[in-house]
């Protein structure tokens, strides 16, 4: 009976090994299916990473593009609103010409018609004088043939 146990036992060891063999084959397996997954994971996670730090990047650019534009812009508005402010002393300078050169204007007008009504005076003197001249010539004449 020895005899016969013996191949019983080998055969039954044999699909025990087998049946063993089979379970780490199927756990080894799986761990490599994960382990392919685990490896897709990552490399999914870096070509993530890399876009984003790509993303990043682009973003960081923006910002310092954006920086400097807003800088550009406040330097223009502080270099507008000192020309708002010259522009405006030359406005008050200019008005303030224009005031004085109407009150030029007007003692010039007032000195013109005086200058006019003196004229006109001394026209109808002259008028007054030359007709009394005119009339001293006539009385001359008219004395001279008498």
């Amino acid at each position: 009976m020895k005899a016969r146990v013996l191949p019983v036992l080998n055969a039954v060891g044999c699909i025990a090994l087998t049946v063993l063999v089979v379970v780490q084959w199927r756990g080894d397996h799986r761990s490599r299916l994960a382990r392919q997954a685990l490896h897709a994971q990552i490399a999914e996670g870096q070509a993530r990473a890399a876009e984003d730090a790509k993303h990043l990047a682009a973003l960081e650019r923006d910002i310092a593009l954006l920086k400097e534009t807003i800088e550009a812009t406040r330097q223009a508005a502080e270099s507008q609103a000192l020309r708002v402010e010259e522009s405006e002393q030359f406005r008050e300078t200019l008005q303030n010409d224009i005031a004085e050169a109407r009150k030029q204007v007007e003692a010039w007008e007032q000195a013109v018609a005086l200058r006019d009504e003196r004229i006109r005076k001394l026209d109808d003197e002259l008028v007054r004088t030359r007709k009394r001249l005119d009339d001293a010539i006539t009385n001359l004449r008219q004395a001279g043939a008498r």
